[in-house]
């Protein structure tokens, strides 16, 4: 990462000359200290940068899994156990 520079202003000039403090930071990049009586009492710098929104695809990858042991290549219920009730039959085309 690049250091930018960095300008040290009293409390009294930065109440002054906030809004040009302010177009400094944002074109150059710099950070800005604010001094009251020799010590410093806040920064004055640009945002972080802003990162793309996340999507929900994929949002459980890797949280979510089979408890135990499971085959998920193989049906739970034995095919040979599938049946279907006549009621249902009657209700098709």
């Amino acid at each position: 990462m690049i250091e930018t520079a960095q300008v040290t202003v009293t409390e009294a000039e930065f109440e002054a000359q906030c809004r040009a403090l302010m177009t400094i930071v944002d074109q150059t990049g710099a950070s800005i200290v604010i001094l009251r009586d020799g010590a410093p009492i806040a920064r004055l710098g640009p945002p972080p940068p802003r990162r793309p929104p996340k999507t929900a695809f994929g949002f459980y990858k890797g949280l979510i899994g089979p408890i135990g042991e499971v085959d998920l290549d193989q049906p739970v219920v034995d095919p040979s156990e599938w049946t279907v009730e006549q009621d249902d039959v009657s209700d098709l085309p």
